[in-house]
């Protein structure tokens, strides 16, 4: 990409991955002689119906603060692929103005005011759920990347609210295991870290007394690009554990869940009376 020019993010939710698969047949049946015109328009439309929903819910959804929308543009402006802060990271992992939006109300409705992050890349989330906070509420976000939490504790210092947000680096099981010894407890966590290790956080926060009496749990990434369900050879290793944590809730007795179809798919826990 030329200097300056900010390369747009990649199909990455089963919506936008549609869209490009329709868009791409789209394409081919252009150049087709034998094509149905009428059927062309019905994949154009279908095209337009998979493409256009995200970003109808962008408009229809309260704006974002200044402050998220500079760290949303920080993100996106970064080259990730020369980071010394390891492979893997991608603007595409940001969680972005809707589903900050609905972090925003979970905190609101929950009337959280100790939240737990377990996963925070460039702090997007976290500030978000920050914004929703009363003044004595507070953020614990768990970030394993030093340089990704040093580039997401610049941006809580250009908003009013950073303060109420609290950085743990290191491995997140060992900063869950020092907070359920330390009776740390919290109104709302959200989990969206290494997918293979959902199972394991969820765990933790099971076994233990950190989810308060009343609270959720918020897990991101569980449609992980469609691939729990489809049948493909060329499932990832996260799709895999993503389908193992999701088939995993279906038996725990201890909780009752609901999957949301918002980007790449939020499930919503909280654990059951005892």
């Amino acid at each position: 990409m030329p200097d300056g020019v900010v390369a747009p993010p990649r199909p990455v939710t089963p919506s936008t991955i549609l869209a490009d698969e329709l868009t791409e047949i789209c394409r081919q049946l252009e150049f087709a002689a034998d094509a149905d015109p009428a059927l062309v328009d019905r994949l154009r439309r279908s095209r337009d119906l998979a493409a256009g929903m995200d970003p109808y819910l962008d408009v229809c959804t309260t704006r974002e603060s200044p402050a998220l929308a500079e760290l949303a543009r920080r993100t996106r402006s970064a080259d990730w692929s020369t980071s010394t802060a390891g492979t893997g990271l991608e603007q595409e992992m940001l969680s972005g103005h809707v589903e900050g939006q609905v972090l925003k109300f979970l905190v609101h409705l929950s009337g959280a005011t100790r939240v737990l992050e377990i996963g925070m890349f460039t702090g997007y989330s976290a500030l978000a759920m920050a914004e929703a906070l009363p003044e004595n509420g507070e953020v614990l976000a768990c970030e394993m990347d030093p340089e990704v939490a040093h580039f997401a504790q610049e941006c809580f210092e250009q908003s009013e609210v950073g303060r109420r947000i609290a950085v743990a680096v290191g491995p997140a099981s060992e900063t869950l295991e020092r907070l359920a010894a330390a009776d740390r407890q919290f109104d709302l966590v959200f989990i969206d870290a290494d997918k293979p290790g959902y199972t394991g956080y969820l765990q933790q926060l099971l076994d233990s007394e950190l989810l308060a009496p009343g609270g959720v749990i918020a897990v991101d990434n569980t449609l992980m690009q469609g691939q729990p369900w489809l049948d493909d050879a060329e499932v990832t290793a996260n799709g895999s554990a993503i389908a193992a944590f999701n088939a995993a809730l279906t038996y725990d007795d201890r909780i009752e869940q609901v999957l949301i179809p918002l980007r790449d798919g939020l499930t919503l826990i909280r654990r059951v009376d005892r």
